[in-house]
């Protein structure tokens, strides 16, 4: 996924989720600021729009991210896509992939710590939301594989990850 950086480039604003809304509205994406530490935005993807929430805590110093699929995992699967969840996270290097319990809906979650005063970049949020959806889309099909096809984590995992050589 590719995202633009015409947003404000090296500028470090005093609230972090003000330059995550220069980011979603520079790529034209619907969004939802639902206060001064919060917003929600849709990102499109390649099998799904993803739903992005940002939440800012300034007494930790800190801004949480979630990037959730556009899925629900039925109850009867939710003990597969747990074991899903623990292969996949073991091969992220940021990051994991958690169940939002409540509604059944895998999501890769990410937080950052921005205290000392750096902030956040243009860059942080561009590479941080790149990386979400690139995870996201890297492993949607083996969510799909769980729950539709009824193979294992290991099986889901292992066919999600084949490369395509040559052409057909």
């Amino acid at each position: 996924m590719t995202t633009t950086a015409a947003y404000g480039h090296d500028e470090h604003l005093g609230n972090p989720v003000d330059l995550v809304e220069q980011f979603v509205t520079a790529n034209d994406w619907a969004f939802d600021r639902r206060n001064d530490e919060e917003l929600a935005a849709e990102a499109p993807g390649q099998w799904c729009n993803y739903s992005l929430y940002f939440a800012w805590r300034e007494d930790m110093g800190a801004i949480h991210f979630t990037c959730a699929f556009d899925m629900k995992v039925p109850e009867a699967k939710r003990s597969a896509i747990c074991e899903l969840l623990a292969v996949i996270n073991e091969k992220l290097w940021l990051g994991h992939f958690g169940l939002w319990e409540d509604e059944g809906v895998p999501m890769f979650r990410h937080t950052s710590l921005l205290r000392g005063g750096v902030g956040l970049s243009s860059e942080q949020v561009e590479d941080l939301v790149d990386l979400a959806v690139s995870e996201c889309e890297r492993f949607y099909p083996a969510f799909q594989f769980v729950i539709w096809g009824g193979k294992t984590a290991q099986e889901a995992v292992a066919a999600s990850l084949l490369e395509t050589v040559g052409e057909a």
